[in-house]
């Protein structure tokens, strides 16, 4: 913040302060008034034709802050001189303008600060302020200029109280005023309990410290006698005058990146003394006590410091740096709170395409009931043809040459059966394995399944997945209806072979007789094979129910022997 917006935050004060219509305009005598008193304090040539050219009574109303600027600007600011006025005078030139007007004290003289003291506090308001108008302090400046006074008193700062505080006050302003600011101070909501006297020690011990000048004892160079000068520290110079109206200048001490500050031994009856190196001289300079000689020597270390950088001072080089870190917090803040958007966009386009599956989920049930419903017409027909087959084989009693090859191929399809119990054992033993490789597999997943990008596209293959069975689920309601065409072609086929096993029937007759003792023997083995397949149902379902370490084992142990159980079943069917 360099000289002008310093001046022109106090300037605004000023200003604001003769408004009384709050109308954002001031009238020309007012402005004139002002004007001329700012050329006296800033130690600024007076120009009364240029203040009567511009004020000039031509056209009649007030005059707003946009109008006044140019003026201000080209006639003020332009010619101040940093180090030509004293900017206390300055500063309480503007003090005393709004003070009047906006700054409302106890009336019964119970405030906590005097007059003197909320005007130090004006400035460090000031100081500290955001460059925006109308003025405020952020919260987090309000908390640092409150902790450096109750540091200063050694009292603790309560932190959650302030904060309440201040979410209530701040709302929709961003900040407090500084009228705001003087009125939580008076009101000794944070100040419980300290007298008076202590605060406005603080106050001035923090005025004192963010504006960097002070008292010290100073040791002539031709003399050699001790002599009280006030000191201001600037980055560029360390100044020192006889008093602190700063109206006598005595000296001056460059700094620069060749400078450096020693602590010295007390002597000389002189305690807390340190020295100010430069490439020609050596000053020697004693503090009140040792707080303030540390106070002072680190100040004059970080000018010379500042000075390197070309920085011009640690208040507002640390301020500087609050607000970027301030800024950095609302960028991540926001940052959050975009990322927060986006997941919750993620979140709706995913509760979508979850809606999306439940809709192809349901389209899927509907397939598979209509398929079921297929599939038991199906089943209801061919069971009346078996049933109607079976009449009419009744009827013929079947040859001895049917049972016999009948026989053979029910043993050849136990033996298929035998075979395939070994085949499934064998694969039991793989799916084992493959269980142990999916668990291993499952961990692993388990180590990406947050990653967001993963999920959508697994969501994607899925939905692929799905398209693709509907697909196939489609292709096999086509192949269903052809399988319909071929079985009854196969009807009128055995409507055919019917009718000539009608013909052979008379010839049956004739053999009945003779193949009865044959039957019996065949119907004794068809007991024999109807009791071995039962027996091989009994193993068949006990390994279609293995034991596995967990759930997930079990949906895929169904899995992989639900393709054979309607085999099985229809082989038993067969059987029977």
């Amino acid at each position: 913040m360099d000289l002008r917006a310093e001046l022109l935050k106090s300037i605004w004060y000023a200003f604001t302060a003769l408004d009384v219509e709050k109308s954002g305009k001031v009238s020309k005598s007012q402005l004139k008034v002002l004007s001329h008193n700012l050329y006296t304090v800033l130690c600024i040539p007076h120009d009364p034709v240029a203040l009567e050219e511009h004020f000039r009574d031509d056209d009649d109303g007030p005059v707003s802050s946009q109008g006044y600027m140019p003026y201000l600007n080209k006639y003020i600011l332009d010619k101040v001189e940093e180090g030509a006025f004293v900017k206390e005078d300055f500063d309480e030139l503007c003090w005393t303008l709004t003070a009047k007007k906006n700054y409302k004290p106890d009336r019964n003289g119970n405030s906590v600060i005097s007059h003197q003291d909320a005007f130090k506090l004006w400035c460090l308001f000031n100081f500290l302020s955001e460059d925006k108008y109308p003025l405020v302090m952020v919260p987090d400046e309000v908390e640092y200029l409150l902790k450096k006074i109750c540091t200063a008193m050694n009292v603790e700062l309560n932190s959650c109280e302030l904060e309440d505080y201040l979410s209530q006050e701040v709302q929709g302003q961003g900040g407090l005023t500084v009228w705001q600011f003087l009125d939580m101070v008076n009101s000794r909501k944070f100040l419980r309990g300290i007298e008076q006297e202590a605060i406005s020690m603080a106050v001035e011990e923090v005025y004192q410290e963010v504006i960097e000048d002070g008292y010290l004892w100073k040791k002539g160079q031709l003399r050699r006698n001790w002599s009280e000068r006030w000191f201001m520290l600037k980055p560029s110079a360390l100044s020192y005058y006889m008093s602190e109206e700063r109206k006598e200048k005595k000296g001056s001490i460059a700094l620069d990146k060749h400078c450096c500050v020693e602590v010295l031994p007390d002597r000389d009856g002189k305690r807390c003394m340190f020295c100010v190196k430069t490439s020609s001289r050596t000053y020697e300079m004693s503090a009140s006590d040792t707080r303030q000689r540390q106070e002072w020597t680190l100040a004059i270390q970080t000018a010379i410091r500042l000075q390197a950088e070309g920085k011009k001072s640690l208040h507002k080089d640390l301020k500087q740096k609050r607000r970027e870190q301030r800024e950095q917090r609302e960028q991540r803040k926001a940052a959050k709170e975009e990322e927060t958007q986006r997941l919750k966009q993620l979140q709706e386009e995913k509760e979508r395409k979850l809606q999306e599956l439940e809709l192809l989920k349901e389209a899927q049930r509907q397939a598979e009931i209509l398929l079921q419903e297929e599939e038991q017409r199906r089943r209801q027909q061919h069971e009346e043809m078996q049933r109607t087959l079976e009449i009419q084989l009744r009827e013929a009693e079947q040859a001895r040459a049917s049972m016999q090859a009948e026989m053979v191929l029910k043993e050849a399809e136990a033996e298929r059966q035998r075979k395939r119990i070994l085949e499934l054992e064998e694969m039991q033993e793989r799916l084992q394995e493959a269980l142990q490789q999916e668990v291993k597999a499952r961990q692993d997943e388990e180590a990406v399944r947050y990653a967001q990008a993963r999920l959508l596209a697994e969501e994607e293959e899925k939905l692929k997945e799905l398209m693709k069975l509907k697909e196939e689920q489609e292709e096999y309601i086509i192949k269903t209806q052809r399988e319909k065409q071929v079985l009854k072609q196969e009807m009128e086929n055995k409507n055919k072979c019917l009718e000539e096993a009608q013909k052979q029937l008379e010839e049956v007759r004739v053999n009945r007789q003779r193949v009865d003792q044959d039957v019996m023997a065949a119907q004794r083995k068809l007991r024999q094979a109807s009791t071995n397949v039962k027996h091989w149902n009994v193993q068949m379902n006990r390994l279609m129910h293995p034991i596995g370490p967990g759930d997930k084992r079990t949906n895929v142990s169904g899995g992989v022997f639900a393709g054979y159980q309607p085999l099985l079943s229809r082989r038993d069917s067969s059987l029977k």
